[in-house]
């Protein structure tokens, strides 16, 4: 139960999640799911598909290059910024 609970709060999750929806709604274009009609258009089936690609490249991002080595980058360059300004 506990991995269900870390997995939900995931950005990595989300980010598959999104990046799945939104493909999904620019290959499918103009859908009708009963209760509700998906009609996007040209643009917005752009858009879904740039915004899809963009949200599964940052998952497998976050994948290959864990969270604390990006953050143990942020911390070199802010010392290096200070650094230069002070």
């Amino acid at each position: 139960m506990l991995f269900i609970k870390n997995m939900t709060n995931s950005p990595l999750t989300f980010l598959l999640i999104a990046g799945t929806v939104f493909l999904t709604i620019s290959v499918i274009g103009q859908a009708k799911l009963g209760f509700a009609e998906i009609n996007p258009g040209f643009f917005g089936r752009f858009l879904a598909l740039i915004i899809g690609l963009f949200s599964l490249t940052a998952a497998v991002l976050l994948v290959l290059f864990p969270a604390d080595g990006i953050n143990l980058i942020r911390d070199y360059l802010v010392q290096l910024i200070q650094q230069n300004l002070g």
